[in-house]
């Protein structure tokens, strides 16, 4: 059995939009589930609009969405809701990402699915949870960044405040639901009933920022502002090189005389305000300071080399473009068809289809449950599918 085959005769019903829940589905796809993807008219899931586009597709959408089918469908409509639950009859999994109060009014909600289906597992992602107050807390995950807090210690001390650019909660959320619905699949297959999971933007904040928090209960002070430094070890950031930019990491206390050695500092390994890294901690900026106008003197080249000849880990900081470039990249596969593959899929055997346009499946899908082809028209109208 392949990774692509580890979920046969799955049915995923994805309801969701933007990035959180249809990158769950996207997993659950790409280990061999059948996600359909329904879209309300006119113009489908946010993402579709966005900038920039390959081939006329939103790139954002194209990212999370590979291995569905898209079913346009008004859901609000009594003949939109009637046949998304004839879906529900016989799916698995839904997943939905709806504004507060918005699955309740539609009548959408864990109780009316599971009367129609006893079985069924329903994921409801939010920003910050469903209750009394969370559900009245709409947010993207820039705002969940800012409010968790994590802002406030991404950046250099006397930068501005700053998002992480990748969308790590709405991504580290969708790997939450993809867990949260296998988990809830094992326990089903024992217990023979459904479940609802409600995984939030918010609990993925606190959970990526795990031991900076038990850090602050620790000592009471909160994180700080450290640029590309660590806040546990030290040196450890960006030094400028004469060609580029260097990362070096030193994360034990066998490190740093050997650091030392090799760019030509012993007396620094004497020094009484380095000799443990609580004290490299305490005096971060003066050994900063002795170690970039070393670095400062050659290249990026140069100092990968000789640095990685002496035990220490460090690398170029690069562009996405150059990443992409570098043999190791090359070496994982990580890229195929303008698609990523998922870490767990090392032979990119999850990447079967490609994303859908909107409505492509419509008609086959409301076909396969029956309606006439009248009562399809009525339904999709002149979208494509």
């Amino acid at each position: 059995m392949t990774f692509g085959q580890t979920l046969p005769g799955l049915k995923v019903l994805d309801l969701s939009t933007n990035i959180a829940g249809p990158f769950a589905a996207m997993i659950l796809g790409d280990m061999g589930a059948e996600v359909i993807k329904i879209e309300r008219p006119p113009h489908g899931d946010d993402t579709r609009a966005l900038p920039p586009r390959w081939e006329g597709e939103a790139t954002v959408f194209l990212s999370v969405n590979r291995n569905k089918r898209s079913l346009l469908l008004d859901i609000r409509s009594l003949e939109g809701k009637a046949a998304l639950f004839r879906l529900i009859e016989t799916a698995d999994v839904i997943i939905e990402s709806f504004p507060p109060g918005l699955g309740e009014k539609l009548g959408i909600t864990f109780g009316a699915l599971r009367a129609c289906n006893p079985r069924i597992l329903m994921a409801s992602i939010s920003a910050f949870g469903d209750g009394p107050i969370g559900k009245t807390m709409p947010g993207y995950d820039a705002l969940v960044q800012a409010v968790s807090g994590m802002m406030s210690f991404t950046g250099s001390p006397d930068s501005p405040t700053i998002r992480i650019a990748p969308s790590i909660l709405d991504l580290s959320t969708g790997m939450w639901t993809a867990m949260g619905l296998l988990a809830a699949i094992l326990r089903r297959n024992t217990s023979g009933e459904g479940e609802h999971i409600r995984p939030s933007l918010i609990d993925s904040a606190f959970t990526m920022m795990n031991h900076q928090l038990l850090g602050m209960l620790a000592t009471g002070q909160p994180p700080e502002k450290l640029g590309s430094g660590a806040p546990s070890a030290a040196p450890y950031g960006v030094f400028k090189a004469s060609n580029g930019e260097l990362l070096i990491a030193t994360a034990s206390e066998q490190q740093f005389p050997r650091l030392c050695k090799a760019l030509g500092l012993d007396t620094l390994i004497e020094d009484v305000r380095f000799r443990t890294m609580v004290d490299r901690l305490q005096h971060r900026e003066p050994l900063d300071l002795a170690i970039a106008a070393v670095i400062n003197l050659q290249t990026v080249e140069h100092w990968r080399a000789h640095l990685g000849s002496a035990g220490i880990s460090c690398g170029r900081v690069n562009d996405l473009a150059d990443a992409l470039a570098l043999p190791v990249v090359a070496e994982r596969c990580l890229l195929k068809e303008m698609q990523v593959r998922l870490p767990i899929d090392p032979d990119s055997d999850g990447l079967r289809k490609p994303p859908p346009t909107l409505g492509e499946h419509s008609r086959e899908i409301l076909g396969g449950l029956g309606y006439s082809e009248a009562e399809i028209g009525t339904l999709v109208g002149n979208t494509r599918g």
